[in-house]
C-alpha cells in the first residue's frame, strides 16, 4: 500500500472504519441460521476425517463443485486413506486426475501424502505451520482443513469470500491489492465458537447467493448489513483491475506411427502446468515457420529423429488460465533414427488401444478422439 496515492490512502481508511462499525455478532448469527437452513449438502460435509477434508479442498480450488463430486467420490474409491495415496505410482494418480485441470494439484497431493507418511506417521497435522509446509497448501486452504476438520478458529479467503466481502463492505478497489486487509476483514468477521460451520457457509453464500453475476441479494442473510446492496453497487463489486487479453501459442504437434501402426508418446518433465502428463510430441511454431517445418524441427530437437508427414488432423483451440493453445495436429511417419526422450521423461510406442493408460492433457483427448473417428472410419 505504500504506492497508493494520498486520495486513496483515505478511501481506504475510511473504508477500514466503514467495515470495523459492522454488527459482527448479528451478522454471524444470521448467517449461521442461514446456513443451517439453505447450506448445501455436499459429499465432504460433515466428514470429519481430514485427509477426505484435505482433498475436497484441492480438488475445489478453482474448480466447480459438480465438477469435483465425480472426481471425489471416485479418487476415496481408488486411494481410501493418505497411505494408500502415498504407496501409489505418480503416474497413477495423474491418471486419477485425468480431466479435472491444474495438474500441479495432483502432483502436490501425491507429494504431500508422502511427506505425511515420512514425517507425520500417517496422519494429518494439526499445526498450521506444518500444514502450510505441505506442498499445494497455503493459507486458505489450510485454514478450510483445519476448520472443517479439528473446529479451529481460523478464516479462510477463497474466490467467494473475497466477493463477499468486497459487498459486505463496499470495498473500494480491487480485491488483490489489499488482500492483507481483506485477510483482517475475514479474521474478525470468523466466529471464534463455530469456525467449521461458519466457514461453510460462507463460502455457500458466495457460492449460491451472492453471485459473481446477478447476485440474489433477496435471499441474503446480510442484506441490510451490506453497503453495496445499500448503495445499489453490488453489481459493480467487487472491482476489477483490467486484464490484457490471453496470449496464444500456436503449437505444431505430431503423431508419429511406425509400420506396426503403434503410436509415439512421450511423458513431460516434471516442472511446469503439465509436468508429468503423457503427450504428443511437437512445440512452438516460430514466426515465418510453417507447421510442417515446426514439426520437423521439434521432432529431431526432442526425439532425434526423422519422419514423413502425411496429412493433416485435427486443430484444436484450448484455453488455460494465463494462455491459449491453437494445435495443429499432424499424422506424421516414423522414419529414421532411435527415438531419444531429449527433452522428456521417457518416450512410448503404443497402441491406440492401449492410449487409455496414460494419463494426457485435456487437449490431448480430442486428438485421441480423432484417432479413433478415423480409425473407425477405415475398418
Amino acid at each position: 500500500m505504500s504506492r497508493a496515492t494520498p486520495p486513496l490512502k483515505t478511501e481506504l481508511a475510511a473504508w477500514q472504519v466503514q467495515w470495523q462499525q459492522l454488527d459482527w455478532p448479528q451478522l454471524r448469527r444470521s448467517l449461521l441460521n442461514w446456513y443451517q437452513h439453505q447450506g448445501r449438502s455436499l459429499p465432504w460435509r460433515g466428514e470429519t476425517d481430514p485427509y477426505k477434508i484435505w482433498i475436497s479442498e484441492i480438488m475445489l480450488q478453482q474448480t466447480q463443485v459438480k465438477t469435483v463430486i465425480p472426481y471425489y467420490q471416485r479418487w476415496l474409491e481408488q486411494f481410501p486413506t493418505v497411505q494408500s495415496l502415498a504407496q501409489a505410482d505418480q503416474q497413477t494418480v495423474l491418471k486419477a486426475w485425468e480431466g479435472l485441470g491444474y495438474y500441479a494439484r495432483g502432483r502436490n497431493l501425491h507429494k504431500a501424502a508422502q511427506q505425511i507418511c515420512q514425517q507425520h506417521q500417517g496422519e494429518f497435522p494439526r499445526q498450521l505451520e506444518q500444514v502450510l509446509a505441505l506442498p499445494g497448501i497455503g493459507r486458505t486452504t489450510a485454514g478450510g482443513i483445519l476448520s472443517a476438520a479439528f473446529n479451529q478458529p481460523l478464516a479462510i479467503l477463497d474466490g467467494n469470500v473475497k466477493r463477499v466481502l468486497a459487498r459486505l463492505t463496499a470495498l473500494p478497489v480491487p480485491p488483490k491489492q489489499v488482500i492483507k486487509m481483506l485477510w483482517a476483514v475475514s479474521e474478525a468477521l470468523l466466529d471464534p465458537q463455530q469456525p467449521h460451520d461458519f466457514n461453510q457457509a460462507i463460502m455457500d453464500l458466495g457460492a449460491t447467493v451472492c453471485l459473481p453475476k446477478q447476485p440474489t441479494c433477496l435471499l441474503c442473510p446480510w442484506q441490510q448489513a451490506c453497503y453495496a446492496y445499500a448503495d445499489h453497487r453490488q453489481n459493480q463489486l467487487p472491482m476489477r483491475t483490467p486484464s490484457a487479453p490471453l496470449p496464444v501459442k500456436k503449437i505444431g504437434v505430431a503423431v508419429i506411427r511406425n509400420a506396426a501402426g503403434q503410436i509415439l508418446i512421450d511423458r513431460r518433465l516434471e516442472e511446469g502446468l503439465l509436468g508429468g502428463l503423457w503427450e504428443f510430441p511437437g512445440g512452438k511454431i516460430e514466426p515465418g515457420e510453417t507447421v510442417e517445418a515446426c514439426i520437423e524441427r521439434e521432432i529431431r530437437e526432442e526425439l532425434d529423429i526423422a519422419i514423413a508427414i502425411d496429412e493433416h488432423l485435427i486443430t484444436i483451440d484450448h484455453a488455460y488460465t494465463h494462455f491459449k493453445v491453437n494445435l495443429q495436429v499432424y499424422l506424421c511417419t516414423y522414419g529414421s533414427g532411435e527415438p531419444k526422450p531429449l527433452e522428456s521423461q521417457e518416450i512410448r510406442w503404443v497402441d491406440l488401444d492401449q492410449i487409455d493408460e496414460f494419463p494426457f492433457p485435456k487437449a490431448n483427448q480430442q486428438i485421441i478422439q480423432a484417432l479413433r473417428d478415423r480409425a473407425a472410419a477405415n475398418r
